[in-house]
């Protein structure tokens, strides 16, 4: 039986990718990835993210305001959020969350911004999906505030330790890898792989970004994800075909869709 992945994070309309999806698609196809999730990080782009997955069944979308962005052309409110959100595809809110690195000072919208999102998705229910750089004090906090395990979902890209990922654990979200995984120095990253139980992980690309080894800073994309899966595979002494199965069975649970 051949091997099924899911890339659980990618921004197929993003510069790299969006100009040659065909290719991409084909690409996915032919690496054995058969779902992904395309995610929005604005309201401008939300009906592209969604027009990428119409008509695809293994693809799905989200609909959010990323918490890097703070001049944006209209702030999302729970309305807008949970009107976007009322299609088959639209599976997640999200990518929400907070960025204490590359924003600095006042960050009181960015939090409530975030607690927003939370709002949304409890109001549709579906899951979140979540930024955190070093900011988890904070995260937590409001995904506790807010009810947020009601709804749960996934800590995107994570790259905090691992006592912040039992916490994410304890309020149902799965935690996400992604090419960093394959990095040589990502030590904090690879514990994690190591430790986090398979059942609570999911694979992800970030696509365009975070190309994995052997592809680091070329242009990543979904089919690359096996590369991460292989990775985790190898920490955590564990045959790449187990690895693909559970964590695409995780995808599903996480997006509510059959297997």
């Amino acid at each position: 039986m051949p091997l099924e992945f899911a890339d659980s994070h990618c921004h197929l309309n993003y510069e790299g990718l969006s100009q040659r999806t065909d290719d991409v698609l084909q690409a996915m196809a032919c690496a054995g990835v058969t779902r992904a999730l395309n995610i929005c990080t604005t309201l401008e782009e939300a009906d592209q993210v969604l027009e990428q997955t119409i008509g695809r069944p293994r693809l799905w979308c989200s609909v959010g305001v990323h918490p890097d962005y703070d001049e944006v052309a209209r702030e999302p409110t729970v309305d807008e959020l949970v009107r976007r959100a009322d299609h088959e595809k639209v599976v997640a809110i999200g990518e929400t969350g907070l960025d204490y690195y590359r924003l600095k000072g006042d960050l009181d919208w960015q939090r409530e911004r975030f607690r927003v999102h939370i709002r949304a998705a409890r109001a549709v229910n579906k899951p979140l999906i979540i930024h955190t750089r070093e900011a988890a004090g904070d995260t937590l906090r409001i995904l506790r505030e807010e009810k947020a395990h009601e709804v749960a979902g996934v800590m995107h890209c994570f790259t905090e330790s691992m006592d912040v990922a039992r916490a994410a654990i304890d309020l149902g979200f799965f935690i996400s890898l992604s090419g960093i995984v394959t990095f040589k120095n990502a030590q904090q990253v690879h514990e994690v792989a190591r430790e986090v139980p398979l059942e609570n992980l999911l694979i992800e690309t970030d696509a365009p970004f975070l190309a994995p080894v052997p592809f680091r800073g070329k242009t990543n994309e979904p089919a690359f994800v096996v590369h991460v899966a292989e990775r985790i595979a190898e920490l955590k002494g564990l045959a790449v075909e187990e690895v693909a199965q559970v964590t695409t069975q995780n995808f599903c649970r996480f997006i509510r869709q059959a297997a």
